[in-house]
């Protein structure tokens, strides 16, 4: 089977526009060659985990255009075999439910480290800081912003996992991404449509490997921390907000 018919039988719908067009045709043809060994998806998940803290290391001890040039080229050799792992499962016809979580933990855990590395490589080069004024290079206050991140990053997918659950969501655990199997929403208020379209924003610009390249291009790693950052403070404020009205107002 050629690698452009396992991209057309594995790809997902409402998926992005990068993972569409880009990255997913290119995984079709990896999992055409492995398909042709043992390799399994899970053992792909972790090769894509290994080349992602490779990327990290370089992101943050290479504080020079190459560097970022490199970490970013690192992650998007990351990506692809993100993308490869699911896709080798469903052309396999072996996706499971622990596959995919696993898929999931390993995703969470990159974002953490995406956050930690920028805010190093910032701490070494100076940027833009949280006030719009440049920080100079070895200003604390990146690597302080870099804490409030992680630990913004890390309750986020936390308060993901959580509303996720079964019990809160109604839904068992699929082995599908959460946004293919979620139920269609139904009619919305104003106000809840135009919610819907910012966050459906902010998923895209939190999608990272969908324009890193061009950020490590124009060597505005400080515009990508501040923006990815404060994208996941609005997320787990939405988030905390939809939990108070639940436990706190209803008193469920």
């Amino acid at each position: 089977m050629s690698g452009w018919a396992i991209y057309q039988a594995t790809k997902k719908k409402n998926d992005f526009f990068f993972n569409t067009f880009v990255m997913r045709p290119i995984a079709g043809y990896v999992v055409a060659l492995l398909a042709k060994t043992n390799a399994t998806p899970n053992q792909v998940t972790l090769l894509s985990q290994i080349v992602f803290v490779a990327a990290s290391a370089v992101l943050g001890a290479m504080p020079t255009f190459a560097g970022g040039l490199l970490a970013v080229g690192l992650i998007e050799l990351s990506y692809c075999f993100d993308c490869v792992d699911g896709m080798l499962a469903r052309h396999k016809k072996i996706a499971s439910k622990t596959g995919h979580l696993f898929d999931f933990f390993t995703d969470e855990s990159k974002a953490l480290m995406l956050v930690a590395a920028t805010s190093i490589r910032l701490f070494r080069t100076g940027g833009f800081g949280g006030d719009g004024r440049v920080w100079a290079a070895l200003d604390f206050r990146f690597l302080l912003a870099g804490i409030v991140f992680v630990f913004v990053v890390a309750s986020a997918t936390s308060l993901t996992n959580f509303v996720r659950r079964p019990e809160l969501s109604g839904r068992e655990q699929q082995v599908e991404a959460h946004y293919e199997t979620a139920p269609p929403a139904g009619p919305k208020s104003l106000a809840g449509q135009a919610g819907s379209v910012v966050f459906g924003a902010l998923r895209l610009v939190t999608h990272y490997p969908s324009h890193i390249v061009i950020v490590a291009a124009l060597g505005r790693f400080d515009v990508f921390f501040w923006a990815y950052g404060g994208l996941h403070v609005l997320y787990l404020a939405r988030g905390w907000l939809g939990l108070f009205m639940r436990f706190g107002v209803r008193r469920e």
